[in-house]
Order: structure tokens, then C-alpha cells, then sequence
């Protein structure tokens, strides 16, 4: 793929955050922001999220390697909540926070007023999906707005066209089935509210299909694949999008790092003089680490994304191996030839098996290995339980990816 002749600076690489680790997952793989929550008022309230204490901790760590940070204050807040909120915001105002992601319109409009050093950005949840919503944010006095996931690549190009405020988008990671802050199927199902940030994803759960109350299809029906974005980075840089958001404050240090580092690599390699060519190896990792049925474009382009729905499980699939085409249950034996490289220490699942196995035995005919390739017969021992043959087996994750990634953001970084 030809690179575009692009017009404008480079973008923020805006990355999540749950703990610390992840802190230091993100900026030692090179993202130019973090955004990371408070223990209050969180749109991911079961992210381990951090302290008053430990938001300073993270700001001074930030600041000293030149990366900005992003509070995500963005949940609807009661009457009684909002001096708390206040409080929180105010706090990390003094440690010197860069900007505060804010839903809640009252809050960002006190915020505005009180705290003129600081940048309030608009959040996806607030559900800004065209210009007029851009426009009046702008007015208001945000400085930046995060928009809908939904918005697609044209609609994106005419709002950056028509607005000075600086527009923030999600590049990679998990989507959502409704509309992006208007979701509320877990309030309904669940007294859980995703504005509250306490979704229970019921999106995640299975459904049967009826049609005149005969079941036509049933599964994960409502569980989206989620995004990538790669292949689309020119063109959003292009447009002049100021800055790209990875999903993923529920996510591990390991998918932290990884997917900083591809999309660093790629966001270079877009701004470059050289061709813009995505080296599989590197989707394959961007897979290894977190998929849900393989990648969507999710809303981007203009027309239907019939692709978006994975409704074979709601979670982590990893990499497909292949499929066992033997089973010795006295040895725990699983032979199967691969489809993906497997190392002693990788996780693998095994299809109608609940929970995990780590690759403990690794065998070619009666040869010990360490790891073997992709097109080699194997035996995988110590594999317990009402295993049957044709079950497919998948990597859940690798070790030497882990091991490579957990290098990057040592306790010494």
C-alpha cells in the first residue's frame, strides 16, 4: 500500500492504563498520553484504577519522560457526587494532569470555568456524533472531543473540515453493539449502569434467535469483533486527526505493550517517506494478545459492516492451532499438526473444555521439544479431561511474546 501525501503532524497515541504496570507498559513502548481513571467516577469502575496518592505517582512518572496524561473522569454524576467530583478533578489538577475526560455536561461546564489551565476533552460517552455536537462542545470551551465510534471515515473528514476543536478517536480495541454513551441494556437487564460505569456487558451474553418462535440462530448474537485500524491509519492522519485512542483500560500490561508498539511503528511508518506495507507478523501479535474472532473495521467505512459480529464467544480466541486428530487419555496425548508456532509455556484452550492448559510437554514422534512450527506433527502431554478428537485447539497466549513484553516495562523502566 502506497503511503498518501499527508498534510498534517503527527497524532497523539493515546493508550490505556488499569495499573501501573500498564502505566509503564504504554510509555516504554512509546505512546506520546496515557489516560487512566481515579477510584471515582470511572467509566471502567472494575479497572483497579487508581488513588489520589497514586495518581501523582503516575503524572510525576508521566511528565518525567515527556508523555502527557488523560484523567478519565467521564461518568454521569448525581447532585450529591458532584463536589467529590470536583475534588478528584481538583486533585489531579494540582499534580498537574494534562487534560480530564468528562461526560457529564454540568461537570465539564464548572471545570471549564474554575480550572482555565487545564483541557477538558469531551468523551465518546457524551455521544458527539456530527458536526453540530462538535460545534457546540467547541463553543462551550472543550478543547478536544472524543467521537462516537460510530462515526465513519467520511463523516470524520467533513467534521475535522468544519470545526478548530482538536478530534480524538478509538483506533483499536473492543466495540460496542449500541451507541456509543446511549446504551442502556445493562441498566434494564441488570441495574448496571455503563453511564455509571458499571456495564455488565450483557452484550457479552449468549441469545437464541426467534423467528415466529422458532429458533433461527442463537449464540454470541450481539458480541462485536473488535476494531483495527491499521490499514486505515494514512488516511485518518490524513484527515487530521489529532489523536488516536487504543481501547483497553480492563486490559493486561502484556496487551498494553504490544498494541502500543504496532501501532507506534505503524503511525511512524504512515508519516514517513517510505510505503506503508503492514508486515503480517505484526497483526498476528496484535491477534495473539487480544481477539474476539479475529478484527473488525468496525463503523469506519460508510457502508454495512457485515462483518462485525464474532457469535461464537464473547472473549479471548488467540490464534487457531488446528484441529486434535488424536487423543491417548491414559498419557493425556493431544496430536494435531499446527497451524501457528507453539512453545513449552504457551496457553492453548481446547474446544468443549472450560478453563486453560499450559504447554508443559512438547513432542515430535518421541523427540522432546521446546518449540515447534507452524506444519509440524506434535504431541501435547498432560492434557486432561473429556477431550475429543477434531476438537479445535487455539493459542490463548504466548510466552515469548509475554516474555518480550513484560522486557519492555521492567520495574527498572
Amino acid at each position: 500500500m502506497e503511503k498518501e501525501n499527508l498534510k498534517t503532524s503527527k497524532p497523539e497515541l493515546l493508550v490505556p492504563a488499569g495499573d501501573f504496570e500498564c502505566v509503564r507498559a504504554g510509555v516504554q513502548n512509546g505512546a506520546d498520553c496515557i489516560y487512566f481513571g481515579a477510584n471515582m467516577f470511572s467509566a471502567r469502575a472494575s479497572a483497579k484504577n487508581f488513588s489520589r496518592e497514586e495518581l501523582k505517582q503516575v503524572i510525576e512518572y508521566c511528565k518525567i519522560r515527556n508523555v502527557k496524561t488523560n484523567l478519565t473522569l467521564n461518568t454521569l454524576i448525581t447532585d450529591s457526587e458532584f463536589s467529590d467530583a470536583v475534588g478528584v478533578a481538583k486533585t489531579a489538577y494540582e499534580y498537574g494532569i494534562d487534560a480530564i475526560i468528562v461526560q457529564d455536561l454540568g461537570l465539564a461546564r464548572y471545570l471549564i470555568k474554575h480550572f482555565p489551565g487545564i483541557e477538558i476533552h469531551g468523551s465518546t460517552q457524551m455521544s458527539v456524533h456530527n458536526l453540530e455536537g462538535v460545534l457546540e462542545l467547541e463553543k462551550l470551551g472543550f478543547k478536544r472531543v472524543v467521537l462516537a465510534r460510530e462515526v465513519p471515515i467520511n463523516e470524520i473528514e467533513y467534521i475535522r473540515n468544519n470545526c478548530n476543536v482538536d478530534l480524538e478517536i478509538f483506533i483499536h480495541g473492543a466495540l460496542c453493539i449500541s451507541y456509543s454513551g446511549q446504551c442502556l441494556f445493562s441498566s434494564l437487564v441488570g441495574g448496571r449502569s455503563g453511564n455509571r460505569g458499571k456495564c455488565a456487558q450483557p452484550c457479552r451474553l449468549p441469545y437464541t434467535l426467534l423467528e415466529e418462535d422458532k429458533a433461527i440462530d442463537k449464540g454470541y448474537l450481539l458480541s462485536p469483533k473488535d476494531l483495527c485500524s491499521l490499514e486505515y491509519l494514512p488516511k485518518l492522519i490524513n484527515l487530521g486527526v489529532n489523536s488516536f485512542k487504543i481501547e483497553g483500560r480492563m486490559k493486561t500490561p502484556e496487551y498494553v505493550a504490544t498494541v502500543t508498539r504496532i501501532y507506534r511503528k505503524y503511525i511512524d511508518l504512515a508519516m514517513s517517506n517510505n510505503d506503508f506495507i503492514i508486515d503480517e507478523t505484526d497483526k498476528k501479535d496484535l491477534l495473539q494478545v487480544f481477539n474476539r474472532g479475529g478484527f473488525s473495521s468496525g463503523h469506519l467505512t460508510s457502508s454495512p459492516n457485515k462483518d462485525l459480529i464474532f457469535a461464537d464467544k464473547p472473549n479471548n480466541i488467540g490464534l487457531f492451532l488446528g484441529n486434535i486428530c488424536k487423543y491417548n487419555p491414559n498419557k493425556g496425548h493431544v496430536t494435531l499438526k499446527l497451524n501457528e508456532s507453539v512453545s513449552i509455556g504457551d496457553c492453548i484452550s481446547i474446544e468443549g473444555e472450560e478453563g486453560a492448559y499450559t504447554i508443559s510437554e512438547l513432542m515430535e514422534q518421541d523427540n522432546n521439544l521446546k518449540v515447534a512450527k507452524s506444519g509440524q506433527i506434535v504431541k501435547l502431554g498432560r492434557m486432561k479431561g473429556n477431550i475429543k478428537p477434531g476438537a479445535k485447539v487455539y493459542k490463548l497466549n504466548s510466552k515469548s511474546l509475554f516474555d518480550n513484553c513484560k522486557n519492555t516495562f521492567a520495574q527498572r523502566k
